[in-house]
């Protein structure tokens, strides 16, 4: 049976800079405050109303397929990972697909929040492993600036925009998705979640007018079981593998807040060094944080690296991932 393995990675990130001091000229907040707790200095914003993840998708698919010298008619699916479709229907896969022109492909959404990339990865890994499909682009789109509340100085400065995809292909040779986990807690709904805009709350004057179309979170109880559960979800993976700290190459965990992934990578004992974080650029960009970082840091990345992978989201949804590197 093939592995999976990650054959090229790309992102797209807006040029549009928002940055803690203009933050703090819309909301009660300063640049200290911020950096202090959550470790953010800017983040970027997609400003153009008219356009939606799906303006990130393309642009960071496109470039995937560029580097990667890809024929577009050899695509066979694209899982598009978000929580900021542009529509409720029809996908955001399918309007990427379309305007990159992978016409022979087909696309579906998927949502798992800020855990989408890892659940995303292994959907790939299925469909390659079962021979059912050869080449499959997972991309994570979001744009987190249009359902953040610039109103609400606890939840504003966390979130940015930003694209990333990558080539998902079948290899005999020992890299790729070695192993992963994920896992569901529905009790978690109340503490992070759109309070409407669904069909158990759609929308009236009255949801609008009460702000239940922007993100809602507890911070402290999500803080708590961020921790917790990237922390036991890592280890799981890591001890399945017989991995030690020390065979571990890197750590990429989901870019939520600098106190959460200090505390786990603190708790692994993951050296600062072999921990890759680009938080302070671009904020919390929910499933494409984790390739966002992979595709920044992907010049220190050699063929052989060994990394674990974890993120948590609202859901809760959450997990972890070893993969080996398998770019040269």
């Amino acid at each position: 049976m093939p592995n999976a393995k990650i054959s090229g990675i790309a992102s797209y990130v807006p040029d549009d800079i928002l940055d803690n001091e203009m933050l703090s000229k819309m909301v009660d907040t300063n640049d200290e405050w911020i950096t202090t707790r959550v470790g953010i200095k800017q983040r970027r914003i997609l400003k153009d109303e008219t356009l939606g993840s799906s303006y990130m998708g393309i642009k960071a698919v496109n470039k995937l397929l560029e580097e990667t010298g890809t024929d577009k008619d050899s695509v066979d699916l694209v899982i598009c990972a978000t929580s900021n479709p542009d529509y409720r229907f029809p996908s955001t896969a399918s309007i990427i697909a379309h305007g990159v022109g992978l016409d022979k492909a087909y696309g579906y959404d998927l949502q798992a929040a800020c855990a989408g990339f890892i659940v995303s990865m292994q959907d790939a890994r299925a469909y390659i492993q079962s021979g059912l499909y050869k080449k499959v682009i997972v991309v994570c789109a979001e744009k987190m600036s249009s359902m953040t509340d610039y109103q609400d100085r606890a939840t504003c400065p966390l979130f940015g925009d930003a694209a990333a995809a990558v080539l998902v292909e079948p290899t005999d040779e020992p890299v790729g998705v070695i192993d992963g986990e994920i896992h569901v807690d529905g009790s978690g709904l109340p503490h992070l979640l759109m309070k409407a805009g669904g069909s158990a709350r759609p929308a009236t004057h009255e949801t609008i007018d009460a702000r239940e179309h922007y993100i809602y979170q507890e911070g402290r109880t999500v803080y708590k079981n961020a921790v917790r559960d990237m922390l036991t979800s890592s280890q799981s993976v890591m001890e399945r593998n017989n991995l030690g700290v020390n065979d571990v190459d890197w750590f990429v965990p989901h870019q939520a807040n600098l106190r959460i992934i200090e505390a786990v990578g603190g708790r692994i004992q993951i050296p600062a060094e072999k921990t890759l974080v680009n938080i302070q650029h671009y904020g919390n960009t929910s499933a494409a944080s984790i390739p966002l970082c992979l595709d920044e840091y992907k010049h220190q990345l050699k063929k052989g690296d060994k990394i674990v992978i974890t993120a948590f989201g609202a859901g809760f949804t959450w997990g972890a991932m070893y993969l080996i590197w398998a770019i040269d």
